[in-house]
């Protein structure tokens, strides 16, 4: 299953109801798990972002679809990546011209 990063950014609501982030988080993984993806790990993070998620999914869609319904609950901005493992590498280099 695909790996994707998501870089996490808290809004102002986020920020004031930041006791709410265990919850938040748990609530996060069960919309994960619902479309068929798992979440790796999750760390709060210092510097340019608050928090990073680690996560497998089917696809890039699902993963759009849920960060798109995660931040429209109004406590985070999201940036998503797909990510390739080191297993993975091999197959993305063997279709370079």
């Amino acid at each position: 299953m695909p790996t994707y990063i998501n870089f996490l950014s808290f809004t102002e609501q986020g920020v004031k109801t930041i006791k709410d982030l265990p919850a938040r988080i748990a609530a996060g993984r069960q919309a994960i798990e619902a479309n068929g993806g798992k979440l790796l790990n999750y760390y709060l993070t210092m510097g340019a972002q608050d928090a990073v998620i680690v996560l497998e999914a089917p696809d890039d869609e699902t993963v759009a679809s849920i960060a798109l319904a995660t931040a429209g609950l109004g406590n985070i901005r999201t940036t998503s990546m797909r990510a390739f493992t080191e297993a993975e590498i091999p197959g993305v280099l063997s279709k370079m011209p």
